[in-house]
């Protein structure tokens, strides 16, 4: 495991991860052609997308179910960085899942080379359609447990 990704306290090696590619897009670089660094929340977001859609699901789906995941905390570490035109590799897995909170992980890679460019996590908290926190809905309970190695 990198040392940045031990850092910030997650291993994905315990829990099941899905890994989404694309490449850099040229609206997502500052004018030396590097990847600006608020695009990586947009990375991380379509990891999280992503492990929603293998995991058979979708948060379109969480939405249409009456429940709501916003974002209460961000963080994201550079050990590197990505350029125009280079593949992105985005490693995302539910790093925690309380009864009220869900943790997403993330590691962003250039493609197939296995250096560890940028770590990063997102907190969710369950909230209902009116925004009012709640607990771990029923209907999501075993989704969650079964991909956490980690149960709640």
């Amino acid at each position: 495991m990198p040392s940045s990704a031990k850092n910030l306290g997650y291993d994905r090696g315990s829990h099941t991860f899905v890994e989404s590619e694309f490449h850099v897009r040229y609206a997502e670089t500052d004018n030396m052609g590097i990847v600006h660094h608020s695009t990586y929340f947009v990375y991380f977001e379509e990891g999280r997308s992503q492990y929603m859609r293998d995991m058979g699901s979708d948060y379109a789906q969480v939405e249409t179910s009456g429940y709501q995941l916003p974002v209460t905390e961000a963080q994201v570490r550079f050990s590197g960085s990505l350029r125009y035109g280079q593949k992105v590799r985005v490693r995302a897995w539910i790093a925690e899942s309380l009864s009220r909170r869900l943790t997403f992980a993330y590691e962003i890679t250039a493609g197939d080379d296995p250096e560890v460019l940028v770590t990063g996590f997102t907190r969710h908290v369950w909230t209902d359609s009116d925004g009012k926190v709640t607990r771990l809905p029923e209907i999501w309970r075993s989704h969650f447990r079964k991909q956490s190695k980690n149960p709640s």
